[in-house]
């Protein structure tokens, strides 16, 4: 079991840093000041994505994509280190065509689209033409059960009438957004008699269709992202059944299927702007002197950068370890791995929390403006403890999978106890 990229992956992330630093590093400014004045996308975007195409580094996620489409295929693992590396710059996925939730959404259209489907939103997507949202959170249940999800679909003819309220869908303030996935309830009778997971449908739905109406786009602890965590209102929104993605009622098999690659994607993102942070961190400790000496000679900072270090090592293995096992997985046992994917996440998510808040303490007040990226990484770390479930849920998930294997080996662990009984009858040592 080896972790180090593969000469391939080594080449390929050399690659991607060298673009980051000649090509989007310098541009930085500018794409803050373009999103504050409300120019978005920046009108450098294009030219770096059409660049970043020329280059090779273009849909580098997508383990199963295809000969005839463009990008370049890595598996998970490969990919793993070039996520991190782009997490680094938050904006940065975009250029390389590698932007949530666009990844989940292509890897969802690539296993489950109909050939129609391929067509209308598939291909444009891997062209990097537009962008897509996935709405499945909503803000009168707790969403963190998904069964528990209210907007409905239901058929009417040749169509399909959608209607709910979805919330916190990112992306879909982004220009470029055309496509929503819309996780809905089957709102016929079949849907009562159906387990509870297949009562549940995903059907996609033009951003412009008529009744899809964007409520707001809301601001992540004041941090206003230009491409939307998005409030939507859908009323009646009619498609044609052909919008329907896969099968009635499979909405959380596929859920489930887009989820594994998803959270490694954010989970190495999260590593790289930790590796930011703890540098910055490093840097800041060398160079400010508090009472007559500089940081850096302080125990409790050095304590901060050491814990730093090894929680990020250790999560970065953990990570490394789930990307491999998903490279070996067929789809029967990508099931198998629910746990541990639950696992990264909730890993990710405290690591960002503590890594980042030591960073803002080593800089003071600096750490809390936006001269620095620790007040945006904070932000994402603390919303990362709700999205995509919150940790709760997550360890839930990974507490029912020890109890179900402790069940499975019921008995076992005794044969570990030394009774008074067994010491009495055990043979004397001379």
């Amino acid at each position: 079991m080896d972790f180090a990229p593969s000469p391939r992956a080594q080449e390929m992330l050399q690659r991607l840093n060298a673009f980051l630093e000649r090509y989007l590093l310098p541009h930085n400014a500018a794409w803050h000041a373009a999103a504050q004045a409300g120019q978005f996308p920046p009108p450098f975007l294009d030219d770096l994505k059409a660049l970043a195409r020329e280059e090779g580094l273009w849909n580098l996620f997508l383990p199963g994509l295809q000969e005839d489409e463009p990008g370049t295929r890595l598996a998970n693992l490969d990919y793993a280190p070039l996520a991190e590396s782009m997490g680094r710059l938050p904006w940065a996925a975009e250029v390389f065509n590698c932007s949530a939730p666009d990844t989940g959404n292509i890897e969802l259209l690539h296993r489950f689209a109909s050939p129609e489907q391929r067509t209308q939103w598939l291909e444009p997507l891997l062209g990097g033409r537009i962008r897509s949202a996935f709405a499945m959170s909503e803000p009168d249940v707790a969403s963190s059960d998904p069964t528990n999800l209210q907007t409905t679909v239901r058929r009417d003819g040749d169509a399909l009438l959608v209607s709910g309220r979805k919330w916190f869908i990112t992306g879909a303030a982004h220009p470029n957004c055309r496509l929503l996935i819309v996780m809905c309830r089957n709102a016929d009778d079949a849907a009562e008699e159906a387990g509870t997971h297949r009562r549940h449908s995903m059907v996609l739905v033009p951003l412009d269709a008529p009744g899809v109406h964007m409520v707001r786009n809301i601001p992540v602890l004041h941090h206003h992202a230009p491409e939307g965590h998005c409030e939507l209102l859908l009323q009646d929104v009619r498609v044609p059944r052909s919008a329907l993605l896969g099968e009635w009622g499979a909405g959380f098999a596929m859920a489930q299927a887009r989820l594994g690659p998803g959270r490694v994607h954010h989970c190495m993102r999260t590593i790289g702007q930790c590796e930011l942070a703890l540098q910055l961190a490093a840097e800041r400790a060398l160079e400010r002197k508090m009472f007559g000496s500089y940081e850096s000679g302080f125990a409790n900072v050095q304590d901060w950068l050491a814990e730093s270090r090894i929680e990020i090592d250790q999560a970065r293995l953990l990570v490394l370890h789930t990307a491999w096992r998903l490279d070996q997985a067929d789809a029967a046992q990508e099931a198998q791995l629910r746990s541990q994917i639950s696992a990264i996440k909730v890993v990710a998510a405290r690591l960002q929390s503590r890594v980042v808040d030591r960073a803002m303490q080593v800089f003071g007040a600096m750490g809390l403006s936006p001269d620095t990226p620790l007040a945006q990484f904070w932000t994402w770390g603390r919303a990362l403890h709700l999205m995509d479930g919150p940790d709760e849920v997550h360890l839930r998930t990974v507490a029912r999978h020890e109890l179900a294997q402790a069940r499975s080996r019921m008995g076992e662990g005794s044969a570990w106890f030394t009774t008074p009984e067994q010491m009495r009858a055990a043979p004397r040592v001379r």
